[in-house]
C-alpha cells in the first residue's frame, strides 16, 4: 500500500530516469498498476496540450502489459484512434479551435476507460489506448462502442456545435503481435483500413490488411514525387454549345499513371494526397496547369473558352485557396471569367459560413462557380439562394435513360427549368447518343459534354481537335451554318480529324 501511495515528485523522478533505469521503472509500474499516471506533466514523456503520456512511455506501458499478460495468459488490446477530417476543422476554424477540440476529445476518452487502462496521444489527431488484462476479445469492442457513444454529442467550441467522427483500429496480444512495435503498428494499420472503408467505424487487425497498407505506403511515397516526375497530368473533355456546336469550354480531369501500378483512379489518389498534407501544392499545380493550357489554346488563335476544374471539400476549405487562384490567374494571364470551379452539393453545404465567404470572394474576382453532379446529393434547394452560382451540371445518371425513363426525363426537365428561372446556365454530362442530344436540345439545355462529342483527350489532342473544328467551320459559310452542320461535324469527327494532319494543330 505504501508503494502505491508514491508522491507525484517520486513518480516524476522515476520517469526522468526512465531511459537509464528501465528495469527499475518496469518494477515500479508493476507495483503501481492501479495508479493514474496521467497526472504527470514531464514534457519529455507527456503531451503538452492534453497532459497525456506520449508515444515513448506508451511503448513501455504496452511492453509491461504484454509481459504481465504472458504470465497470466490474458489478452491485451491496443487501440489506435484517429479523428476523421480533423485537418478540415483546423483549416476552417483555426488551430486554436482544433486544439480545444483535441482537449475535449481526450476528456471524453478518459471517461470511457478503466483506471488501469492507459490513454496516450502520439500527436496530431491521434490517440492510443492500452487495455491490459482483458478476458475476451469482446471486451475491447465494448470499450470502442462506449467511445463512439460519447462522441455522438456535439462539441461546443467558440459558441458553436461541432460534430466529429473517428476511426479506430484494434490489435490484440498474442494474436496480432507479441511486442509493442507490432501491436501499435497493426492497430494503426487497422485504423487506416477503417478510415478508408467507411469512416466513423472500427476494424480489428487482419494480416490481409497489411498487404493493402503496404500498397498504400508505396502509393504515398510515389505521390510525393509524382508531380515532379510529371506522372500526374490532365485530360480535357470538350463542352459543346447546344445551339452553335462550338467548343465553349472543357472540363479538366486529373489522371495519374504510376510506373508500376499503371493508371490509378482519381478517387484513390486524391484523398491520399490530401491526407498526407499535399492539398495546397496539388491545388496550385492543378489550377496552374489547367489555366496555362487554356491560355495556350487562345494564344494559338482559337476562340475564347472556359476551363472547369473540380475542387474537393478539403481544397474548397483550404485557407490559401483565394490568394492561390488570384496568383495563378495573374501568372498565366487567364481572365477570371475563363476559370470555372466545380463543387459538389455535399461539399458546398458542409460548412455554409466558410463556403459562402470563399465563394463570394471568388465570385467578386469574376471566377465562375458550378455545382457538379446536381441532383445526386444534398436534398434541399435553399442553398441555391445563398451562394453566387453560375451553372448547374446534370449528372450522367439522369442523362443515361433520359429518352426512355420518365423519372429521369422529369428530373432533367426540372433541373433545366430551375436553372433558367434562377438565371443559371445548365450543362448535361454523359451525352452519348443522338436521341439524348435531341431530347436535351428540345428542353433548351445550354451545353453538353460526353462521348457523343469527344472522350477526354490530352492537351495536344485538344489542340488538334480545335484545329480540325476551325478548319471545318471555315469551309462553311455563315449563311450555310446551321444546327445540322454542327451535328454533322461532331457525329463524323473521326473522319473529319483524318482529313487534317495532326501537325497543323501545333
Amino acid at each position: 500500500m505504501e508503494e502505491s501511495r508514491k508522491t507525484k515528485k517520486v513518480l516524476l523522478e522515476e520517469i526522468a530516469e526512465l531511459r537509464r533505469r528501465m528495469a527499475e521503472m518496469e518494477e515500479a509500474m508493476e507495483k503501481n498498476a492501479g495508479s493514474s499516471l496521467e497526472r504527470l506533466s514531464d514534457e519529455e514523456y507527456f503531451d503538452v496540450l492534453t497532459g497525456l503520456p506520449n508515444r515513448s512511455p506508451f511503448y513501455d506501458f504496452v511492453k509491461h502489459a504484454v509481459a504481465q499478460a504472458a504470465r497470466r495468459r490474458q489478452i491485451v488490446a491496443v487501440l489506435f484512434f484517429s479523428l476523421d477530417r480533423f485537418r478540415l476543422i483546423n483549416e476552417s476554424f483555426g488551430e486554436l479551435t482544433g486544439n480545444l477540440l483535441l482537449k475535449e476529445v481526450a476528456e471524453r476518452l478518459k471517461y470511457c476507460l478503466r483506471k488501469s487502462d492507459i490513454l496516450a496521444r502520439p500527436g496530431w489527431d491521434e490517440f492510443m489506448i492500452l487495455l491490459p488484462e482483458i478476458a475476451r476479445v469482446e471486451d475491447a469492442t465494448v470499450v470502442v462502442e462506449r467511445i463512439f457513444d460519447t462522441l455522438q454529442a456535439p462539441f461546443q467550441l467558440g459558441g458553436k456545435d461541432h460534430f466529429v467522427n473517428a476511426s479506430i483500429g484494434i490489435s490484440l496480444y498474442p494474436h496480432d503481435g507479441t511486442d509493442p512495435v507490432s501491436l501499435i503498428n497493426n492497430a494503426y494499420t487497422a485504423m487506416k483500413r477503417a478510415k478508408e472503408e467507411r469512416k466513423n467505424d472500427f476494424r480489428f487487425y487482419s494480416p490481409k490488411i497489411n498487404s493493402r497498407a503496404f500498397k498504400c505506403l508505396l502509393m504515398e511515397n510515389s505521390l510525393r514525387l509524382a508531380l515532379k516526375r510529371e506522372e500526374i497530368y490532365f485530360h480535357y473533355q470538350p463542352q459543346i454549345d447546344i445551339t452553335s456546336g462550338a467548343i465553349t469550354g472543357m472540363e479538366a480531369l486529373l489522371r495519374w499513371t504510376h510506373p508500376e501500378m499503371g493508371i490509378v483512379p482519381p478517387e484513390e489518389f486524391i484523398p491520399l494526397m490530401e491526407e498526407i498534407g499535399l492539398t495546397s501544392p496539388l491545388t496550385e499545380w492543378v489550377l496552374t496547369t489547367a489555366c496555362r493550357h487554356t491560355r495556350e489554346c487562345m494564344d494559338r488563335g482559337f476562340p475564347s473558352m472556359r476551363v472547369s476544374v473540380n475542387l474537393s471539400s478539403r481544397q474548397l476549405h483550404q485557407r490559401d485557396l483565394v490568394p492561390t487562384v488570384r496568383r495563378v490567374l495573374k501568372e498565366t494571364g487567364l481572365e477570371p471569367e475563363q476559370l470555372e470551379l466545380e463543387i459538389t452539393e455535399g461539399d458546398i453545404v458542409r460548412n455554409i459560413e466558410s463556403t459562402s465567404m470563399t465563394l463570394n470572394l471568388l465570385s467578386r474576382m469574376g471566377v465562375q462557380i458550378a455545382i457538379d453532379d446536381f441532383g445526386k446529393g444534398y436534398s434541399s434547394l435553399s442553398y441555391l439562394r445563398y451562394f453566387p452560382l453560375n451553372k448547374l451540371k446534370i449528372d450522367k445518371i439522369f442523362v443515361d435513360d433520359i429518352t426512355t425513363d420518365h423519372n429521369n426525363a422529369a428530373i432533367a426537365t426540372a433541373i433545366i427549368t430551375l436553372a433558367h428561372n434562377l438565371k443559371l446556365g445548365v450543362i448535361a454530362e454523359g451525352v452519348e447518343t443522338v436521341n439524348q442530344l435531341e431530347f436535351l436540345r428540345n428542353l433548351q439545355c445550354d451545353a453538353l459534354q460526353g462521348y457523343l462529342f469527344s472522350r477526354p483527350v490530352t492537351a495536344d489532342e485538344l489542340l488538334h481537335l480545335l484545329h480540325v473544328k476551325r478548319h471545318y467551320d471555315v469551309e462553311k459559310s455563315a449563311e450555310d451554318a446551321n444546327i445540322a452542320d454542327c451535328d454533322r461535324f461532331w457525329l463524323n469527327r473521326e473522319e473529319s480529324v483524318k482529313d487534317v494532319s495532326p501537325g497543323k494543330a501545333c
